[in-house]
């Protein structure tokens, strides 16, 4: 059996094959320039663009030991993805500590698999229910706001979930890293690609809402099918999973719990941090007592963080008379209802989401009687866990980087867009689309390709006579469903880092559901050409 590449291994692989190509393909640049763009909230913002008609060739610049200086400058670029994977893998350490997790994964299993005795949920599967109901939430917060990063915090909660019922740590990342970027896909108030793209392109923000309703929900019923099917498959013959022997880390863990029952206690101090916690909320909510949710380019005022605060003192106090486990798992169910707040209310990104996992991470050490240098230790131990995870992100942009200082990128642009003149409307959509898809292989930016193609694609779609709404729409595929199996992707190499999961076996996994996706992405997009749908 041929021994697979460790994913450095792969990575770095990449790096060289990429300036080598600096090598061989002509160097070229568009001109550029800064213009103002609408945003989802109705702010206005600067950003860089391309000149129309403005490509020209210029002096070569070969990579040579650029391929080293290349990894230093992906670590600075990414900084702040690399700093968000140790901050939360550190915080969940410290509250994988507690067993809080683990109890509240055989508690939840424990009272769905109570259902099976109905023989209405026996012919359903209680499982298939479970799987289908988080991939559908996590689709949606994709679709809303752009669920990406944040993913990763959820892969360390899923995983063990996945394999206490029996599936492997696939099904696990499945349910909330795929179910999210399908979402992403099929957007439909995204502001990082929707609200971007229509901006450049002079299209009413969030416009053409209804079909892409229709395309999200074809798309999330799509995944939730393929990863039902294959999970079906693995709970019947768990040995024809790739992960099969690799689980084992996930499986003894899930064990651990299994052979050694956690003794269910309160300790003083948990109750003293409910008091701090319940009068920060309560102070918050003073303070702010509305909150406005951008969601499709309108405005919600909502009572948010009263009715928040009012729900955490209540749930809290009935959680410690129970077990602290159960209160940790309030704090962790808390902290998602204030991530999504923050994001939708507040604009929160990685900076925030870190912090507040962090002060969740401590909380918990806190609440399981911990000593401050127990925490401290624990969240080291945390972070050396998941160092792999986030050093190969910073790996993976020195990509970009060799291309970018190449000056290849755009010549490879410049290129593909030319052929969209000399085609037919379909035909035209096609290599549109193609070209995205591929494009989204070495930039899995949304926002820097909208940036840099819309552009020119918009001014293509009057040309060719194809609606600029379609042409977004190409956009928004070509950008989704790449993001899944491109080594560029810093979220998915941080998932599945995350895992445990090879690279290797992940896209020897998901290649074919990709491709599934890449064709019905075309199918969904042709009706556009032929019918007239509002905003198209």
């Amino acid at each position: 059996m041929k021994r697979i590449p460790h994913t450095f291994t792969i990575v770095f692989a990449l790096i060289v094959i990429a300036a080598i190509c600096t090598w061989f393909v002509p160097a070229g640049e568009f001109v550029r320039e800064t213009i103002s763009i609408q945003n989802a909230d109705g702010s206005t913002s600067t950003r860089e663009v391309v000149q129309n008609n403005s490509f020209h060739y210029v002096e070569s610049q070969p990579q040579t030991w650029q391929i080293f200086s290349s990894l230093f400058n992906g670590f600075v670029d990414k900084a702040d993805i690399i700093i968000f994977i140790l901050m939360v893998g550190g915080a969940f350490w410290i509250l994988n500590n507690s067993h809080a997790i683990d109890v509240g994964v055989m508690a939840f299993l424990r009272r769905v698999l109570k259902l099976n005795k109905y023989k209405f949920f026996q012919k359903l599967g209680v499982e298939n229910i479970i799987i289908s109901l988080i991939m559908v939430m996590f689709s949606l917060f994709g679709a809303v706001f752009g669920m990406s990063e944040e993913t990763i915090a959820f892969v360390i909660i899923f995983v063990p979930l996945a394999i206490s019922m029996g599936y492997d740590s696939i099904v696990g990342v499945c349910m909330c890293y795929v179910a999210a970027h399908v979402g992403f896909a099929g957007a439909m108030l995204n502001p990082f690609t929707i609200g971007i793209a229509q901006g450049i392109a002079e299209l009413p923000i969030f416009s053409g809402l209804e079909y892409r309703f229709f395309c999200w929900v074809v798309l999330t019923i799509i995944g939730i099918t393929f990863v039902l099917l294959y999970a079906n498959r693995v709970k019947r013959h768990p040995e024809k999973s790739p992960m099969f022997k690799l689980d084992d880390y996930w499986r003894q863990r899930v064990q651990e719990q299994t052979l050694s029952p956690v003794a269910y206690h309160t300790p003083r101090v948990a109750w003293v941090l409910y008091g701090i916690l319940s009068a920060i909320m309560v102070a918050c909510a003073v303070m702010m007592p509305s909150t406005t949710i951008n969601i499709g380019g309108g405005d919600a005022n909502l009572v948010i963080l009263p009715v928040l605060a009012g729900l955490f003192i209540i749930s809290g106090f009935f959680m410690l008379r129970k077990s602290v486990h159960f209160f940790i798992l309030d704090i962790l169910l808390f902290t998602i209802c204030f991530l999504i707040v923050g994001v939708l209310g507040y604009g929160w990104y990685v900076m925030e989401i870190s912090a507040l996992f962090l002060a969740m991470g401590i909380c918990s050490g806190i609440a399981d009687k911990q000593s401050a240098d127990d925490i401290a230790k624990l969240f080291l131990a945390g972070c050396k866990d998941i160092l792999s995870a986030a050093l190969v992100v910073g790996l993976a942009s020195g990509i970009i980087f060799i291309l970018r200082d190449g000056k290849v990128i755009d010549t490879i642009l410049y290129g593909l867009t030319r052929s969209l003149a000399e085609t037919g409307e379909v035909a035209s959509l096609g290599v549109m689309y193609l070209f995205q898809t591929l494009l989204n292989l070495i930039m899995p930016s949304g926002s820097a390709k909208a940036a840099l193609t819309m552009p020119i694609m918009a001014q293509f779609a009057d040309l060719i006579n194809v609606s600029r709404q379609t042409t977004v729409l190409a956009f928004q595929f070509g950008d989704g469903f790449t993001n899944m199996i491109t080594p560029t992707s810093g979220v998915l190499i941080a998932c599945i880092g995350v895992a445990k999961i090879p690279y290797a076996t992940w896209v020897k996994w998901i290649w074919k559901f990709i491709l599934a996706l890449i064709v019905i992405g075309f199918l969904l997009m042709l009706p556009t050409l032929f019918f007239k749908f509002p905003g198209f």
